[in-house]
C-alpha cells in the first residue's frame, strides 16, 4: 500500500483548483430543498489524529489530512463531518493538521487547518474555533501556511488548550514559523518570540517543490496539568520540535521562558509526547523519520518529570527495529498502562505494543509462533467494511485484513479502559474489549469509521440501466461499483486493483460494457467489464504507458479510445488486446465518446477540440476558437443525441466558463450566465422538460456552488448551500439518469456526495436576480418545514425549508417566528436574520430572493437553548401564516 499512500500524500495536484476570476453578472434562482449524503465507502484515507475530551465521556474527534474533521456520535457509533461548510476559495482548509478539545468547556473545539505549506495551497492556514462542538465555526487567519497533507502530519498534536486556563492555547507551526500562542480562546495569535528552536528537519533537502523539503517545525505541545490550578495558566509545558538533536523543550513558568530538556535522546524525532501527571512521567515515541510512511528505526523513552531521569523503555532493541514509533497513549483510568505503535512497519504488518507497568515490560499484538506463522492477541471483524481485505490472499507472515499501516493515531478512551481507537492509512479501527489483552484472551478489532468518508474522487459515471447505480474512480483505493448508495460495497475494483483509478466510462447503449484506467506500480493500466462492473479483466497496455490518463467507451461498446500517461492517444476494437495510435490528436488530450454515434469520439488539449468519426483512428481539430487555452477542462456529450457536447473549465487569466456545441464541436456557444464552471454532467429530465437536466460545479450570479438547470442552461438553481460546500468539487459531476434531481458530486477528500431534491414537480423558475422586491406578492401562501438536525447541551442546529405554495413568484422573502423557549440564534447561513427577544425574522440572502411557485428555499442556523428546545408553533411570510410540517 506504499504507492497508494504516496498518491494521497502528494495530493491531487492536477486537480487543484485554479485561482478564481472576478465575478460577473449571472442568472440564478432559489434552491429547493436538497438532502445530502455520502455514497458509503466508510473511510478510505489516512486518519492521522484522534482526540478524546478529558472531562466529558464519549466526546471524541478525528482529523483527516485532506477531508476535514469529525465528531463521534456515541448513540449511533458514527462520525459527523464538521467542515463541510469550507468553500471553494478556502479549499485548503479541508486539511486538518491538528485538533484540540477543551477539557474545561467541552463545547469548545479548535482545528488548525491548511493543506499544503507550499504554493499548491493558495491560502494561508487558520485556526477555527467553535463553541458548539463544531456545528459552527469562527476563523482566525494565520500569517503562514499549515500542512494537513504534508510530511510529518501524523506527529502531534500541534494544537493544545491549557487544561487549567482554557483561554490559553499553543500552536506549533511548520516552515520555521515557530511556536504561537493565543490568550483569548483562539481569536488572536502571536508568536512566542522567546521560544528558542523553530526546527530544522526536512524529509528530502534535494526536493525543490516545497513539499518534501519543508521544515516540519514544531510538532506537539503537552501540558502538565498538575502544575496549575483552575483559572490559572499551567506552569509546565512541553514542546516537541522536529530537530533530531534538540527534540524536547520545557517551560516551567507558563511559557515565559523555555529550555531544552537536559539528557534527552538524540538522533531521533519525537513524534508524540504524552504526559501521565499522576505518576509524573512524560512518554515519548521516537522515529528517525518524520512519517507518516517513512521510518526505519525507533525508540520509546520515559522522562520522570520530578527527577529529570531518562529511561529507555523501548519494547525491542533498537537494532531489531525496522520502523519508528509514533502512536502513543496512556490509559487515564490506569495510568501505568501505556500503548504505542510501530507506525512504519509496512511488512508484514504494523505492530501495537502494550505495557501495564509504565513501560517496564511489554507485550505485543502479534508474535511469531513459528516463522512465518503468527500468533495474534486479537481477532479482526471487517464485515462492516469488507473491502479492507483488498481481496488479497497473502502468504504468511502477511495476513488479510492487515492490522494497519501509518498507525500514528492511537488513543485509549480516558473513561473506558476497554475502548481504544487507532487510525490507519485507510480507516479507523477500534476495540471495546481491549483489556482481554491482559487476561490472555483475544480482543476484537472492528472498523469504527462509519460516517467518516475520506476518498478523493477523480471520476464518476451513473449508468442508465443495470445493477450498478454509480461507478466511482477514486485515489488510493481504486473505486467502487455501488448497487446501493447506503451500503458499503463488498470490494473495490479488482483484477487488476489500481492504486488510483483516473478515469472510467460505460457504453451508453450497452451499460454492461465498462472500462476503467488507472495507476499501478506494475501491470496493465486498463481493465474491462462485460457485466456492468461486477467482474473485471485486464487489458493490454500499448508501449510506453506509465499511468491511467482518460478513457472513453464507444456508444455501443464495440471500441475504445484511451489517452494514457506516457503514450499518445490510442484506439482499439474489442477489449484492448491490441492498440493502434490515433493520428491528428496530441498526447495527453482528454478523450470522451459521443453517446449516440459509436464511431464518434472527442478530444481536448490546450484550447483545441478534436473530433474523430472513424472510431478514434483519426482526429481533426475543430476550427472553433475561444475555448480555454489551458488544460483544466472537462467535457461530456449528451446521452442519446449525436453531436451535443458541453464543455466546462478554464482559468482566471483567460477564458473560463461553460460552452455548448450542437454540431460535434464545429461551433460553440459560451453561456453568458455562467461566470466560471469546472464540471458538467447530465441527469434525468425534469417532469415535462424536453432536455436532460444539467449539473455543474460553477460560479453563477457571483456565488460558487453546485447548480442545476432543467431548461438547457437558460436558468440555473443552486442546489447546495453554505453549510454543504465540501471545499473543492472540480473533478467530476453527474446526475442520475434514473432519478430526477439526484446529483453526484466529487470531492477531494470527503468522498462521493449525492443530493436528492424535494422538488418532485420539476422545473426551475425563470427569474433573474433580485428585482428589489421586499416580500411575496399579495395572497401568496407558504409552507415551512422546521427540523432540529443536531442538539447538544446548551446548543442545537436546525434546518428550515420555506416553500412558495402560492400561484405567484416571490422576489424577496422574510420568514417570521417566535421561539417558545427563548432560544437564541448564534449563526445562520443562506439567510439574513434579526432577533428581538424571542421574535426572529429571517430574510433572503439576495441571491436566493426569487422563489417560483412550488419551489423552496432552505436555510439553516445554530442556536442556544436552556431547559427545553421546543419547535416554534407558527411561521409567517408577510401577512400569511404558513402551513407547518
Amino acid at each position: 500500500m506504499l504507492a497508494a499512500v504516496l498518491t494521497l500524500a502528494a495530493g491531487l495536484l492536477a486537480g487543484s483548483p485554479p485561482a478564481l476570476a472576478a465575478g460577473t453578472s449571472g442568472t440564478t434562482s432559489a434552491a429547493d430543498s436538497y438532502t445530502w449524503k455520502n455514497a458509503r465507502v466508510d473511510g478510505g484515507g489516512f486518519v492521522p489524529g484522534i482526540v478524546f475530551n478529558r472531562s466529558e465521556k464519549n466526546l471524541a474527534y478525528a482529523r483527516t489530512d485532506i477531508g476535514g474533521a469529525y465528531r463521534w456520535q456515541q448513540s449511533s457509533k458514527t462520525w459527523t463531518p464538521l467542515l463541510d461548510s469550507v468553500g471553494w476559495d478556502d479549499w485548503g482548509h479541508t486539511g486538518v493538521v491538528s485538533l484540540a478539545s477543551d477539557s474545561v468547556d467541552p463545547d469548545k473545539v479548535y482545528a488548525a487547518v491548511g493543506t499544503y505549506t507550499n504554493g499548491w495551497d493558495p491560502t494561508n492556514g487558520a485556526v477555527l474555533r467553535s463553541e458548539d462542538r463544531g456545528a459552527s465555526w469562527k476563523k482566525a487567519d494565520l500569517p503562514f501556511k499549515l500542512g494537513g497533507n504534508m510530511p510529518g502530519r501524523g506527529m502531534g498534536e500541534r494544537l493544545a488548550v491549557d487544561p487549567n486556563k482554557n483561554s490559553v492555547l499553543y500552536l506549533g507551526a511548520p516552515s520555521g514559523k515557530g511556536l504561537w500562542r493565543s490568550t483569548d480562546s483562539g481569536a488572536d495569535w502571536s508568536q512566542v518570540t522567546d521560544f528558542p528552536n523553530v526546527g530544522d528537519y526536512v524529509q528530502d533537502a534535494t526536493d525543490t517543490s516545497g513539499y518534501a523539503n519543508d521544515n516540519q517545525g514544531i510538532v506537539w505541545v503537552t501540558f502538565d496539568e498538575s502544575t496549575g490550578t483552575p483559572g490559572n495558566a499551567t506552569k509546565t509545558v512541553y514542546v516537541g520540535v522536529a530537530d533530531k538533536d534538540n527534540s524536547v523543550y520545557r517551560s516551567t513558568d507558563a511559557g515565559a521562558t523555555w529550555s531544552r530538556l537536559v539528557g534527552q535522546p538524540t538522533g531521533y524525532l519525537a513524534h508524540k509526547g504524552v504526559l501521565d501527571a499522576e505518576n509524573g512521567y512524560l512518554y515519548l515515541a521516537y522515529s528517525d523519520k518524520g512519517g507518516p510512511y517513512d521510518g526505519g528505526k525507533g525508540q520509546l523513552w520515559r522522562y520522570a518529570t520530578k527527577t529529570g531521569t531518562w529511561t529507555d523503555i523501548s519494547p525491542v532493541a533498537e537494532a531489531d527495529t525496522y520502523y519508528g514509533f509514533a502512536g502513543l497513549t496512556v490509559d487515564r483510568q490506569h495510568p501505568g498502562t501505556v500503548m504505542a505503535t510501530a507506525y512504519s512497519s509496512w511488512w508484514p504488518d504494523t505492530q501495537i505494543f502494550r505495557s501495564t507497568d509504565s513501560g517496564g515490560t511489554w507485550s505485543q499484538a502479534w508474535d511469531y509462533s513459528s516463522y512465518p506463522d503468527r500468533s495474534n492477541r486479537y481477532t479482526m471483524d471487517v464485515s462492516s467494511s469488507p473491502w479492507l481485505t483488498w481481496g488479497a490472499d497473502p502468504s504468511p507472515p502477511e495476513q488479510t485484513p492487515k492490522l494497519g499501516w501509518m498507525t500514528e493515531a492511537l488513543e485509549i478512551d480516558p473513561f473506558d479502559s476497554d475502548r481504544m481507537m487507532y487510525g490507519t492509512g485507510a480507516t479507523i479501527y477500534g476495540t471495546e474489549d481491549l483489556t482481554h489483552w491482559d487476561g490472555g484472551s483475544r480482543f476484537t478489532i472492528t472498523p469504527m469509521v462509519k460516517g467518516l468518508e475520506e476518498t478523493a474522487v477523480n471520476d464518476l459515471a451513473a449508468p442508465p440501466s443495470g445493477g450498478a447505480r454509480l461507478f466511482s474512480a477514486l485515489g488510493d483505493i481504486g473505486g467502487f461499483r455501488h448497487t446501493d448508495l447506503t451500503e458499503v460495497p463488498p470490494m473495490m475494483y479488482t483484477s487488476p486493483n489500481f492504486t488510483s483509478t483516473t478515469s472510467l466510462d460505460f457504453a451508453e447503449s450497452d451499460p454492461d460494457t465498462v472500462v476503467r484506467v488507472g495507476d499501478l506500480d506494475s501491470g496493465p493500466h486498463i481493465a474491462f467489464s462485460t457485466d456492468n462492473g461486477a467482474n473485471w479483466f485486464a487489458g493490454t497496455d500499448p508501449s510506453g504507458v506509465s499511468g491511467g490518463g482518460t478513457v472513453a467507451a464507444g456508444a455501443d461498446g464495440s471500441r475504445f479510445v484511451w489517452s494514457p500517461a506516457g503514450a499518445g492517444v490510442q484506439y482499439t476494437t474489442g477489449f484492448g488486446t491490441s492498440w493502434q495510435a490515433s493520428s491528428g490528436i496530441p498526447s495527453g488530450a482528454v478523450v470522451e465518446s459521443d453517446r449516440a454515434d459509436a464511431k464518434t469520439f472527442y478530444g481536448f488539449k490546450s484550447g483545441d477540440f478534436y473530433v474523430s468519426t472513424d472510431g478514434g483512428a483519426t482526429f481533426t481539430a475543430s476550427s472553433a476558437t475561444g475555448l480555454p487555452s489551458g488544460d483544466s477542462v472537462r467535457f461530456k456529450a449528451l446521452p442519446g443525441t449525436k453531436g451535443d457536447v458541453w464543455l466546462a473549465g478554464g482559468a482566471s487569466d483567460g477564458a473560463y466558463g461553460l460552452w455548448h456545441s450542437a454540431d460535434a464541436g464545429a461551433s460553440w456557444t459560451k453561456l453568458t450566465n455562467v461566470e466560471e464552471a469546472d464540471t458538467v454532467g447530465f441527469g434525468k429530465a425534469a417532469p415535462g422538460a424536453s432536455y436532460q437536466t444539467l449539473y455543474t460545479s460553477a460560479k453563477i450570479g457571483g456565488v460558487r456552488g453546485i447548480f442545476r438547470s432543467t431548461d438547457k442552461g437558460a436558468t440555473w438553481t443552486r442546489v447546495n448551500d453554505d453549510a454543504h460546500q465540501w471545499g473543492w468539487t472540480g473533478a467530476a459531476i453527474t446526475g442520475d439518469p434514473r432519478v430526477y434531481g439526484r446529483v453526484y458530486v466529487s470531492t477531494n477528500g470527503r468522498g462521493v456526495i449525492y443530493g436528492d431534491t424535494s422538488d418532485t414537480g420539476g422545473g426551475d423558475d425563470g427569474g433573474g436576480g433580485d428585482d428589489g422586491g421586499t416580500g411575496p406578492t399579495p395572497g401568496g401562501a407558504c409552507a415551512v418545514t422546521y427540523k432540529v438536525t443536531n442538539q447538544w447541551p446548551g446548543g442545537f442546529q436546525a434546518d428550515v425549508s420555506l416553500t412558495n405554495t402560492g400561484s405567484d413568484a416571490w422576489h424577496g422573502w422574510s420568514l417570521d417566528w417566535t421561539f417558545p423557549d427563548g432560544q437564541k440564534i448564534t449563526a445562520i447561513w443562506n439567510a439574513e436574520q434579526s432577533q428581538s427577544g424571542a421574535a426572529v425574522s429571517a430574510s433572503d440572502a439576495t441571491w436566493n430572493a426569487n422563489v417560483a411557485p412550488g419551489s423552496s428555499v432552505t436555510f439553516g442556523f445554530t442556536g442556544s437553548w436552556t431547559g427545553t428546545n421546543g419547535r416554534p408553533p407558527a411561521f409567517e411570510v408577510g401577512d400569511e401564516t404558513c402551513a407547518v410540517t
